[in-house]
C-alpha cells in the first residue's frame, strides 16, 4: 500500500453498515443547531463585543486638533515623520527595517506602495486647490528654494508650531518669523482638510469602491489622532494591536490571531515585532493546513470520540 493510502486508510468506523437503521429526523436537527449556534453567538456579542466607534477622517483631525494636523503636515513637508523615514515598503530610506536573522521580508519585498511625503500629502492637493494663485505661487517658491532654504524653513515653523493657538474661526496663530512659503502651504492644507477635500484626495484606488486607505491612514498615524482615540479605549502602548469593528456586529474574528501576539513577551517589546508575528501566524497557519498529514494531530477525534455521543443511539444498537 502507497503511503498516501496508508495516511488515509479505511478503519472499523468507516467501514459500510450492517446492522438496523433508525429514523433521523434531518430538519429537527438542523434548526436546532441553528438555535444554539444563534444563541451562542448573541451571548458571545453581548459580553465581547466591540463599541461601534465612527470611523476616524482626517477632516475630523483637522478640526479637532488643527495645531497637531500643522505639526504633521509639516513634518510630512520636511521629510521627518514616520512615514517619510520609515522605509519598505513606502519609501528607500534604511528607517526602521525589521528583520528576523537573515529574513529580511521588507528588503525583499521593495517598496509596493511608493509614497513621497512632501509631494502626496502636502504639494499634489494643495495643487488641486482652484483659483488660488498665491497659494500655487507660494508652492513654486517653495519648489525653486534650495534644500537648505527648505529645510531652514519647515524647521523654524515647526518650532513655532509648539506655542500656536487655534483661533475663533479655526485658523492657526502662529508668532512672526522667517518661514517662507511654508505658513501660506500649511494654511492652505488645513482648509482643504477642514472641508474634506483632503480625505478624497488620498483615496489612491481608481476602482468605484474606494478600499485603499493606505495614504491617509499613514497621514493620521503620524499625528496624534490615533493615539488619542486608543488612549480613550485603553488601547495605547509601544505597540498594540487592532480595534477593528463591522457595523454594529463584532469586529472581524480573525484578527485576534494576529493583534494577540503583540500583547505578549518577546513581542511585545521587540523592534522587529511586525516581522515575529508574521512568522508565527505563517507558521501556525502552515500546521493547521497540514493537521490530515500530522501523525498525532489528525488523531485526536478518535481520541475524544464526540462522534460517539452524538450517534449514542446508533452505536449502542450496534452493540447489542
Amino acid at each position: 500500500m502507497s503511503r498516501l493510502g496508508r495516511l488515509f486508510r479505511s478503519d472499523d468506523h468507516t467501514r459500510p453498515w450492517s446492522g438496523a437503521y433508525a429514523p433521523y429526523d434531518l430538519v429537527k436537527e438542523l434548526f436546532i443547531a441553528i438555535a444554539v449556534v444563534a444563541l451562542i453567538a448573541v451571548l458571545l456579542t453581548v459580553l465581547f463585543s466591540s463599541p461601534d466607534e465612527r470611523p476616524s477622517t482626517i477632516a475630523q483631525w483637522s478640526r479637532q486638533m488643527p495645531v497637531d494636523f500643522a505639526k504633521t503636515a509639516t513634518a510630512e513637508l520636511d521629510g521627518t515623520s514616520a512615514t517619510a523615514e520609515y522605509g519598505p515598503p513606502y519609501n528607500h530610506n534604511k528607517g526602521s527595517e525589521q528583520h528576523i536573522a537573515f529574513i529580511r521580508l521588507q528588503k525583499w519585498l521593495g517598496v509596493s506602495h511608493p509614497i513621497n511625503t512632501a509631494a502626496d500629502y502636502v504639494i499634489n492637493p494643495l495643487r488641486s486647490i482652484p483659483a488660488d494663485p498665491t497659494l500655487q505661487s507660494a508652492i513654486a517658491s517653495y519648489q525653486m528654494a534650495s534644500a537648505k532654504a527648505q529645510s531652514g524653513w519647515t524647521e523654524a515653523y515647526s518650532k513655532a508650531l509648539e506655542t500656536a493657538t487655534v483661533a475663533p474661526d479655526g485658523s492657526l496663530k502662529v508668532a512672526t518669523g522667517d518661514y517662507g512659503p511654508v505658513p501660506k502651504m500649511i494654511t492652505g492644507l488645513l482648509g482643504l482638510a477642514q472641508s474634506g477635500g483632503l480625505d478624497g484626495d488620498l483615496l489612491t484606488s481608481r476602482q468605484f469602491y474606494q478600499t485603499d486607505y493606505t495614504k491617509p491612514l499613514l497621514f493620521m498615524g503620524d499625528g496624534g489622532l490615533l493615539a488619542e482615540r486608543a488612549e480613550a479605549q485603553h488601547l495605547l502602548g509601544k505597540q498594540w494591536g487592532i480595534m477593528n469593528e463591522t457595523g454594529s456586529y463584532p469586529g472581524q474574528t480573525w484578527l485576534w490571531l494576529y493583534t494577540l501576539w503583540y500583547q505578549v513577551e518577546p513581542f511585545k517589546a521587540s523592534h522587529n515585532a511586525d516581522a515575529l508575528v508574521v512568522l508565527v501566524v505563517a507558521a501556525l497557519s502552515l500546521i493547521l493546513i497540514c493537521i490530515p498529514l500530522i501523525p498525532g494531530l489528525r488523531d485526536i477525534p478518535r481520541w475524544l470520540p464526540l462522534y460517539r455521543l452524538i450517534w449514542k443511539e446508533h452505536y449502542r444498537a450496534r452493540e447489542l
